[in-house]
């Protein structure tokens, strides 16, 4: 059993719109410390055989300007891979940006970012964020548990046991609080999101806050 309220106490999330010299964009930040050394998260991230471990399966050229695609989700193109500190990939769309930032706290720990930028276009406001962040969440769950040991033997099948979809119902539940928190989308806006999330991480559920 996993205490799902630690775990999603350990993440921290933050969303925010902001003005570039290519239009306005919405973005996604989560973050949590990893129980292990930076060059060992950084092989957990980079390496296929230990991705496919507590994320999915990878396939293509894995180097910088080659293209990637994940089992069953989203591809892109590698744009930075700076061992053992910063990843950057295009992740669904050109437009659409996923970097990973790691950062050394001592020998056995290591604090990890991610952040999922996308033009205002795509997300249409800050509700965005429940469209990606439940996943991301999910996602450094993972890595949390795998750092310490804890693999399960399908991900994927993991994700969907009722427990898994538990966790993604509660991080939609976060998520919407940060959405709302952050006056990035009226209320109409994340009702909506809410409704399109939790039907994606969370099928079945009530979505309710019990």
């Amino acid at each position: 059993m996993i205490d799902i309220a630690d775990q999603l106490k350990a993440i921290g999330r933050k969303v925010g719109r902001s003005t570039t010299t290519s239009g306005e964009t919405v973005s996604v930040l989560v973050e949590r410390t990893c129980e292990a050394g930076v060059a060992d998260v950084w092989d957990a991230i980079t390496d296929p055989e230990r991705l496919r471990r507590w994320f999915l399966p990878v396939s293509g050229d894995l180097q910088v300007g080659g293209q990637f695609q994940l089992e069953g989700n989203a591809g892109g193109e590698i744009l930075a891979c700076q061992a053992p500190r910063l990843l950057r990939v295009t992740f669904g769309d050109e437009t659409s940006v996923v970097e990973v930032r790691l950062t050394p706290l001592d020998d056995e720990r290591t604090a990890l970012e991610l952040e999922h930028t996308v033009p205002i276009e795509m997300a249409r406001s800050g509700a965005g964020a429940l469209y990606v962040g439940p996943g991301w969440d999910l996602a450094l769950f993972a890595i949390g548990q795998y750092c310490v040991g804890v693999v399960a033997d399908n991900p994927v099948e993991a994700g969907n046991s009722p427990e898994g979809i538990e966790l993604a119902r509660q991080s939609v539940l976060a998520w919407r609080v940060v959405v709302e928190e952050s006056g990035t989308a009226t209320p109409d806006e994340i009702a909506a999101a809410l409704e399109v999330s939790m039907a994606q991480f969370a099928p079945g559920t009530a979505g309710g806050e019990g």
